[in-house]
């Protein structure tokens, strides 16, 4: 029997996937998480053969864990749920050694075959997410990504140029800049972008 814990946030997704998987034969669902924090907790006290998570989850997202995981070597096999194809994810991911990398909207046959293929040792990616992670070149000059990953930081222009050794007004006049270059209209939107494609 192989042992099962899901991570999903969306408490009816969540419900419907047990559901579904526990009508296998050889499948059981032995625990539910809805953040990843309480799927750090019950892997260490149900000890399940897989655990499927969803990426994007409060507290820790399911990269998150899945670094932790293997930090800890951890033999519990994990394989991520997502909805979108994003190439810093999908990277991340590759990373992290997770086992699996699916679409939220694969079949349930599907979903318990690639679990029963990653217990045999094998790893399931659904092919439109390795397509879909396929890197949108980086528009971002080197000094730029600098400029951006302090202000993913939390620094402020002023902190940003103090620490780079560059004037305020030259600081503004590159985040106009990297704005421009990305299409967006602020840092936060600007670092969530480049984040998901990559480029940090």
């Amino acid at each position: 029997m192989i042992r099962i814990l899901i991570a999903e946030d969306q408490r009816l997704l969540r419900g419907a996937l047990a559901s579904l998987l526990d009508l296998e034969d050889d499948l059981e669902v032995v625990g539910q998480a809805g953040d990843g924090a309480e799927a750090l907790k019950l892997i260490g006290a149900l000890q399940p053969d897989v655990c499927l998570m969803d990426i994007e989850m409060p507290l820790q997202t399911g990269l998150d864990v899945a670094e932790t995981l293997q930090q800890q070597g951890s033999p519990c096999r994990v394989i991520i749920l997502t909805t979108f194809a994003r190439p810093g994810y999908f990277e991340r991911a590759v990373k992290t050694g997770v086992h699996g990398y699916l679409l939220k909207d694969e079949s349930s046959d599907r979903l318990a075959e690639a679990i029963r293929r990653v217990m045999d040792g094998h790893r399931e990616i659904s092919p439109e997410l390795i397509f879909g992670s396929v890197r949108q070149e980086n528009p971002l000059t080197s000094r730029e990504q600098d400029i951006l990953r302090l202000a993913a930081g939390g620094k402020t222009a002023g902190d940003i140029a103090a620490t780079l050794h560059l004037s305020h007004g030259t600081v503004r006049n590159y985040i106009s800049e990297i704005l421009s270059k990305l299409a967006v209209g602020s840092r936060i939107e600007a670092v969530r972008l480049a984040e998901e494609n990559g480029w940090l």
